[in-house]
Order: structure tokens, then C-alpha cells, then sequence
């Protein structure tokens, strides 16, 4: 393995860490809150040890998949691990083992949190807190990739950070695919500030609120979550998760008029189908009177849970079994590749139904050759595989997750979704760590292994299975 240049990127990564960071200490300048100074010590940290770092030399700039997922999973443990300083030695939260969890949340766009009293935290904090959801929710290495000059091949690490089964290019070059997707992303987030502001939310809660639609995390500046907004608010807020749940090549297709290629989009259709479909079903589990008081929460909880963003207007965990089981459901089903959201992906779920599908074919119709196709172009068996491994994966981390933080002995509900909620990068589950719980009860044993579920849902699995795999750290 190319070690140097896994070095050098590092590096290149942490002075980055450090710049986001100085985006909360000016606020904690203009705010009057003396945590800035701890916001900017932690910046000015990050950016020295990184400038070190990028002196070791790489003699080849070449990255391989190998170096591609490496760099991809320590920079997203790193990343938790210096974001978790400011909370950490300003006291907000004074274990680093919580502090790490409520940042790793963050970054992952997840939105579980160990936090008791949310509206106690200094302001320039919960700015930062809010600001890790929109950092993480298009991707740390891909805002690099679209920003920082680099001479070195990219294509693998691009591809080690998005979501989805695959990737491909916008355009034939790397940087100007990944400017093109933080430019639509900046521009959704800006027209979503604006909005909320229009309708009465205020200045810094419309910041902090759009940081955590954008990028589907769920971090509120409220203890009950978007509850206490306006109606008004909360609708523009259930529109805004379900469009950066949206495969972000369709808005692409839009901006370059290529109207006729929407047509093929059928993992966009499928997934505003399961939306309206779920909506419906919980409506109808939840009516008590009022119909358009049931719709209007159930497209809420709907968009927040099917996106992975996390927010509530009512604490679901009361709710009849029946749309608490929907939302446990498409907990799993997620959204769409190449969204902020997060879940096995409504292209995966697609993939597994047509597979199943094509076998129970085979056998009615054997001599049949049925090629499997998504929005209009046939799978590869590579990329066929690669699903299949994907869930095979998940299923063995889910598995072994579960049987370690059922040592905390919670009911099986919670510690079912504790899990489901975490890898998925939802946030709030049902039982104990529901809309109106958190998960600060939770030993460090199970705040670490849910950290690291947080993690490798983010991830899409491999790079941090890569990482810690044996093979991983040889030369050759």
C-alpha cells in the first residue's frame, strides 16, 4: 500500500477539519461565548498537525481502491474524533466518549444524541453540531475533491464515500462532478434557510434546522425537535428531507434540460412511491379525528425516517403498532443513491426484488435469459455481486452489534432499533431511545460499538471493514 500518500491526504483532510471549525468559533466571536476560543484552538490544532503531515513526500500520486477506502475511513474516524475536542474541553459534554458519539452522530448525519438538555448548549456549539450534519451529508473527502487542488487520481475515493450500489461521473472529470454536486447541494440548502426564515423560524434555528435537513441528520436546536415550529415550517421541512433524499443526478438532469433521461430514473419513482404509500398507511394507523392533522405528521415522520434524517413533531414511539411498524421498515429501505440520505438504499431494495423475481422465473422458465436493468441500463454482475455482499455484510455487523449492546440488558425493542437506527443513520429509534429519549443511558461498550455502526452505515460497510482487515497495511 501506497502509505505516503495516505499520509500526505490525511494531512490535507485534517487543515480541512480545522477550516470547518472556523465557521462556529467567528459565531462564538459574535455570540459573546467564550467556548470560541477552545473552536479555535482545536482549529488551529488541526490545521499544523495536517501541514506537517503534507510534508511527507509521495513518490507515486497514484490512488488504488485499497488507498482509496483507507483514506476514506480514517478520515471520517478522525474527523469524529477532533470534532468531539470542542465539546469535550469547553465542558458542554464532559465525556469524550459521549462527546465523540454526539460528533461521529454528526458527521454520519445520523442525529442520535447522549444530550439531556439540548437548549443549555452555547450557541457557537450547536452551530457546529448542526454544521457536522451538513459537512457529512455529501461528503467530507467529495467537498475536497470539489476544492482543493490535487494532482492525484480520485475516481477511488470518490467512489469509497458515496452512497449507492455505484457510482458514475456527471461529467468525464472527478472535480468537476463533485463541484457540481456541492454547488446544487449549497444552492437547495441557501433556498431552504431563506424559506424558513420567510415563514417565521428563527435566523439561527433556520441555519442550524437546513444544516440538518440538507444533510438528512436530524440535529435541532430544540429539545423537541421541530415540534414547537409553525405547521407552516414543519411542511417546508418534510419537503426539504424528501428532496435531499433524491438521487442528486436528477436535479442534474433537470439543470441541463435533459428531460427525456428522466424517464429512466426509476429509483427516484420507486422512492416517492414507497413515500406516498407509507404516508398513506400511517395516516390511516394514526387518524383520530382529524385527517389532515394525521397526514400532516405522518408525511413528516414519514420523509424524516424513509431519508434518515431523525426530526419529530411527535413522539412516534405512542403510535399504534402498525405505522410504528412502517417506519421501522423503511428505517431499512432509505433513500435514494447518490442522496444525503441514508439506509441500504432504494436502489439496493430494487436490485434484490428484480433478483428474486428473475430466480423464481428461472424456474418456470428455464431456458429464459432475462438481463436485470436499472433506470434503463442493464446491471453489470459486478456491481450485481457487490449488492449481494453488501447484505451479507450488513446483516453479520447487525447481528454482532446487537449482541453487544444487548449486554446493557434494554427491552428488545430498543436495542433492535438502537441498532437499525444507528446503521441506517436515522437517529431516533422506539423504546428508550425514541423521539423523547436519547441514547446517553447506554454503557461506553455499546456508545462505542454504535459509534462504530454509525460509521460503517455512512460508509456503505467496506472501507472500515477494509481498514481493519489484516491484508489491509502490507506493502504489496
Amino acid at each position: 500500500m501506497n502509505h505516503r500518500i495516505v499520509i500526505q491526504i490525511i494531512g490535507k483532510l485534517m487543515q480541512l477539519a480545522g477550516i470547518f471549525l472556523l465557521l462556529p468559533t467567528i459565531a462564538g466571536v459574535l455570540f459573546g461565548e467564550k467556548e470560541f476560543f477552545v473552536l479555535a484552538s482545536t482549529a488551529a490544532a488541526a490545521i499544523v498537525i495536517g501541514g506537517v503531515l503534507r510534508l511527507v513526500k509521495a513518490d507515486k500520486q497514484r490512488i488504488r481502491a485499497r488507498e482509496g477506502f483507507i483514506i476514506t475511513a480514517v478520515t471520517w474516524l478522525l474527523f469524529s474524533l477532533i470534532g468531539a475536542i470542542p465539546f469535550f474541553a469547553s465542558g458542554a459534554i464532559p465525556s469524550y466518549t459521549d462527546a465523540v458519539f454526539e460528533t461521529a452522530s454528526g458527521f454520519t448525519t445520523t442525529g442520535a444524541s447522549i444530550l439531556l438538555n439540548i437548549e443549555a448548549m452555547p450557541k457557537c456549539l450547536l452551530l457546529w453540531r448542526s454544521f457536522t450534519h451538513w459537512i457529512g451529508g455529501m461528503g467530507i473527502l467529495v467537498f475536497m475533491l470539489a476544492f482543493v487542488p490535487s494532482n492525484v487520481d480520485e475516481m477511488n475515493i470518490m467512489k469509497a464515500e458515496s452512497p449507492g450500489p455505484s457510482v458514475e461521473k456527471m461529467v468525464p472529470k472527478v472535480k468537476e462532478t463533485a463541484f457540481i454536486l456541492y454547488a446544487i447541494y449549497t444552492a437547495l440548502t441557501l433556498c431552504l434557510i431563506i424559506v424558513l426564515i420567510i415563514n417565521g423560524m428563527p435566523i439561527f434555528d433556520s441555519i442550524c434546522v437546513s444544516f440538518g435537513t440538507a444533510g438528512t441528520g436530524g440535529f435541532g436546536v430544540r429539545g423537541d425537535s421541530i415540534a414547537s415550529y409553525s405547521h407552516a415550517c414543519q411542511n417546508i421541512i418534510t419537503v426539504g428531507m424528501l428532496m435531499f433524499g433524491v438521487n442528486f443526478n436528477f436535479y442534474y438532469l433537470i439543470i441541463m434540460k435533459k428531460f427525456k433521461n428522466l424517464i429512466h430514473c426509476e429509483e427516484v419513482y420507486v422512492y416517492l412511491g414507497i413515500f406516498v404509500v407509507a404516508t398513506a398507511l400511517v395516516s390511516f394507523g394514526i387518524y383520530n379525528g382529524s385527517l389532515l392533522d394525521a397526514v400532516h405528521h405522518a408525511a413528516f415522520q414519514v420523509s424524516s425516517i424513509m431519508t434518515t434524517t431523525g426530526f419529530a413533531t411527535v413522539d412516534f414511539h405512542t403510535w399504534m403498532n402498525m405505522p410504528k411498524g412502517i417506519l421501522v421498515l423503511i428505517m431499512f429501505s432509505g433513500a435514494c443513491a447518490g442522496s444525503t440520505g441514508g439506509g441500504l438504499k432504494v436502489s439496493r431494495v430494487i436490485l434484490y426484488f428484480k433478483q428474486v423475481v428473475r430466480e423464481i422465473l428461472s424456474y418456470t422458465h428455464p431456458s429464459s435469459v432475462k438481463a436485470i436493468k436499472l433506470d434503463g441500463k442493464a446491471v453489470n454482475k459486478d456491481t450485481l455481486r457487490t449488492t449481494n455482499v453488501f447484505l451479507m455484510a450488513y446483516l453479520l455487523i447487525y447481528v454482532v452489534s446487537f449482541v453487544l449492546i444487548s449486554f446493557d440488558d434494554f427491552d428488545l425493542i430498543t436495542t433492535f432499533t438502537s441498532v437499525a437506527a444507528t446503521m441506517n443513520n436515522i437517529g431516533p429509534g422506539l423504546g428508550v431511545v425514541g423521539p423523547a429519549g436519547n441514547y446517553a443511558a447506554y454503557s461506553i461498550l455499546a456508545k462505542w460499538t454504535l459509534i462504530f455502526d454509525m460509521i460503517a452505515g455512512r460508509l456503505e460497510l467496506f472501507p472500515v471493514l477494509i481498514l481493519f482487515s489484516v491484508g489491509t497495511w502490507r506493502r504489496k
